[in-house]
């Protein structure tokens, strides 16, 4: 499975990934798994979002809405409602939604006999509506917004709100207007606070130290399937959740997000991986790119090209500069080198950097035509690829945030390929 597709499929199998993982690591070297023995959780000391900073976080949006003529948002199950309610759901055809008013108390529309599960996880508020089987749960939604005193006015629904529910509140309150919810959840979202901070510094340790371990056990003939499988075990056992793993050998190495045919390692094969997990919630997402013995001069100097092209993102990522041109520096910096300065290949055919936090995407990302400036709490990957059809692939990608003064990286992206590895930096303010 791909990156892309396992992002969208990985709520439905985060709970099986501990017995896949090992299945397969089972059809591996028995040293492997008598090393993975030696790992140990290393998130005892994380700290969950407190129901304090939930608070914060409605207040915040509350005031958003005020500013932005935004009588009440919808939110649907996902990071949002995660983010705000700590309610940890899934999308089914039976509605469960958090309503957030401009003035008063959020409240939570879930069916009947769900309300007890709902309850486990939810971390703020107490004003849970149910709706039975032969009710609309949008009259229940109607019902919470009028003793909100809202009867019109402008609702805002995320884009990823699902049509039934945006035309379901239509229909029960005729006389709201339906605005995108984003300029509130992401004017919320977007910034990190050292909370945050601190909780996706440790999934990045979690995935760097996973690394260290998977560099150290990489053998001949080991397929895709065994390296993905020893580094999701190995980040399980350091305390991470949500693990992931995509493993790219040879000439997979072009294809960003895989592809189906089955590769193994063998003497020279340039290895690209890219991993993460979560730890209470928040996300890591780091690149490596390195080769099973000798590396040719023409891998050396794609990748020594592509470690150049992360510190020239790095130094355009500026306060108050839009997050375009980040993008816009990598491809002058690349074109210089003979690649394209647009989308062709061999070069850089993806954005320079996407938006992580909850989400391993989000927005904003370093891509071209961005205009939303970069502000402190603001965080990034940084993964500038160079993809050569037929041949390899070079991707290494180090997530960074923003301070008061300008970027700085989770984790310091690796020096050689001699050195393939990187560190773990400490957290600045």
């Amino acid at each position: 499975m791909d990156k892309r597709h396992f992002l969208k499929l990985a709520g439905a199998s985060f709970a099986l990934a501990p017995v896949a993982a090992m299945a397969a690591i089972n059809q591996t070297n028995a040293t492997d798994i008598n090393s993975l023995s030696g790992l140990s959780n290393i998130t005892a000391d994380a700290k969950p979002i407190t129901t304090e900073e939930r608070k914060a976080r409605i207040e915040k949006a509350q005031s958003l809405m005020k500013a932005q003529n935004i009588a009440a948002i919808l939110v649907e199950p996902g990071a949002a409602m995660d983010y705000f309610s700590g309610i940890k759901w899934w999308r089914s055809e039976r509605l469960t939604a958090l309503v957030i008013p401009q003035k008063g108390d959020m409240a939570v529309v879930t069916p009947f006999f769900e309300k007890p599960s709902v309850l486990e996880s939810l971390a703020i508020g107490d004003d849970v509506r149910v709706w039975q089987e032969h009710e609309s749960p949008f009259d229940v939604v109607a019902n919470i917004l009028k003793s909100r005193g809202i009867t019109s006015g402008n609702i805002g629904f995320e884009s990823s709100v699902r049509y039934f529910v945006v035309t379901g509140v239509s229909r029960a309150l005729p006389n709201i207007n339906i605005v995108p919810a984003e300029p509130i959840t992401l004017g919320c979202r977007m910034y990190k606070t050292p909370s945050e901070l601190a909780l996706m510094h440790k999934a990045n340790e979690v995935t760097l130290e996973a690394y260290e371990f998977v560099f150290d056990n990489l053998k001949l003939g080991m397929s895709q399937q065994d390296v993905k499988s020893l580094m999701n075990t190995a980040q399980q056992r350091l305390g991470g959740s949500g693990t992931w793993c995509l493993a790219l050998f040879n000439d997979a190495s072009a294809y960003p997000h895989g592809t189906n045919a089955a590769q193994t390692i063998k003497e020279g094969s340039v290895i690209l991986l890219d991993s993460g997990c979560s730890v209470h919630g928040y996300q890591s997402d780091i690149s490596r790119t390195l080769v099973f013995g000798k590396a040719p001069q023409k891998v050396q100097d794609v990748w020594h090209t592509v470690r150049e092209g992360q510190n020239v993102a790095f130094a355009a990522a500026k306060i108050g500069e839009p997050a375009g041109k980040v993008d816009d520096a990598v491809r002058q910096f690349y074109a210089s080198k003979g690649y394209s300065k647009d989308y062709a290949l061999p070069g850089l055919s993806h954005r320079t950097g996407h938006g992580i936090g909850m989400e391993g995407h989000e927005s904003v990302n370093f891509v071209r035509g961005e205009n939303t400036p970069l502000k402190k709490g603001m965080c990034f990957s940084n993964e500038p690829g160079i993809y050569i059809p037929g041949e390899f692939g070079v991707r290494l990608e180090d997530c960074l945030y923003m301070t008061e003064t300008g970027p700085a990286y989770f984790t310091e992206p690796p020096e050689s390929l001699a050195k393939p590895l990187g560190k773990l930096l400490n957290l600045k303010s």
